[in-house]
């Protein structure tokens, strides 16, 4: 008996010295079946799934390594010779030579060219949110209630984003000519007076764009908003209901507040838009007439591939991008943290 109690003694010193060393707890160290231990079941599963978190780890980087790549040639590569080409008097043909440093900036900010076209980027910008998100919202919460034909009317609101800009840019400069189907309506409902040139009025061109750009994207903030809808609970409409609220009231008081992260994203996504805006003004108006029309990309286009100024338009495209990611920067920090942090926790706010 003192021989085995013995035995047992040291037997159970060195397992408290393996489990120091290991770092594991005592009970991970006594052996399967003694009082105390962990199942030897229990164990295999857990250094299981050490063994299946590391080959995850290598899937994930093996899945992610193609997208790596892309990401760097196609983008920051494509960022880094911009800004390396912004600082030289380059035509395009023939390596940069003539370095100028910060010149091509500096035109860029002081022409009145450019800064019409920066502000056209946020009257469009203003516009959308002004305009289209309370008509965004407001049809989709009228396609969000029963009524008649609801299918099919979400069905012929989302048609027109599924067609492309170039599509969308021609259709609408055939519609808006001259003599075109546009003017032909407004005609033939008495509404003569409301006949324009649409494309060819300074006044008037860029809020033209701003209506085909509406038609265009409309669908898309509808189906967003509808989604958020489904998460708003049937439960909580139903109290307000039976409180005496009105359909107003819920909307206002319980709908809206609960939608709150969706609405932020929509604002996100159209002014990223609204500064990126190219194809429907590159194809309606080429950001005329006399740039009255013209965006900060039409502009970066018009210096670098019609006049050859590849240099002064990459100053131009740095000013462009860096004009989106401090946008992107602020918003996130200061309008969408809390919904991010909630989207990370699981909180629903």
């Amino acid at each position: 008996m003192t021989t085995l109690d013995r035995t047992g003694a040291s037997r159970t010193g060195a397992s408290r010295t393996g489990a120091s060393r290991t770092g594991a707890s005592r009970t991970d160290a006594r052996p399967p079946g003694a009082p105390g231990a962990e199942p030897a079941g229990r164990t295999r599963r857990r250094r299981t799934g050490r063994r299946l978190s590391v080959r995850s780890r290598w899937e994930l980087a093996l899945l992610l390594t193609p997208a790596l790549v892309l990401f760097v040639l196609f983008v920051l590569v494509s960022i880094a010779a911009a800004v390396y080409y912004s600082f030289f008097d380059w035509n395009g043909f023939g390596p940069p030579t003539k370095l100028v440093g910060f010149a091509n900036y500096t035109k860029a900010l002081a022409d009145p060219m450019f800064q019409g076209a920066l502000r056209h980027n946020i009257q469009f910008a203003v516009l959308s949110i002004v305009v289209q998100l309370p008509l965004t919202l407001g049809l989709a919460l009228l396609l969000n209630g029963r009524i008649r034909g609801r299918a099919a009317l979400r069905l012929i609101a989302f048609t027109p984003y599924v067609l492309s800009e170039a599509i969308t840019a021609v259709a609408w400069l055939v519609m808006l000519q001259p003599g075109g189907a546009v003017d032909e309506g407004l005609r033939s409902v008495g509404l003569d007076g409301l006949v324009h040139e649409w494309l060819a009025d300074q006044d008037l061109v860029l809020y033209t764009l701003f209506v085909v750009a509406t038609w265009k994207y409309i669908g898309f903030g509808i189906i967003l908003f509808l989604a958020g809808l489904q998460g708003v609970p049937a439960e909580l409409r139903e109290a307000a209901a039976l409180d005496g609220a009105t359909q107003w009231q819920t909307t206002r008081k319980v709908v809206l507040p609960l939608l709150g992260p969706t609405i932020r994203i929509w604002i996100f996504l159209s002014v990223i838009g609204s500064l990126q805006l190219f194809e429907l003004v590159w194809i309606m108006t080429l950001g005329g007439p006399a740039g009255s029309s013209a965006t900060m990309a039409t502009y970066v286009i018009d210096r670098g591939f019609r006049r050859y100024q590849f240099g002064y338009g990459s100053a131009v495209a740095v000013l462009l991008f860096a004009v989106c990611f401090v946008f992107a920067l602020l918003y996130q920090r200061f309008a969408l943290r809390r919904d991010s942090a909630g989207a990370l926790s699981g909180r629903v706010d």
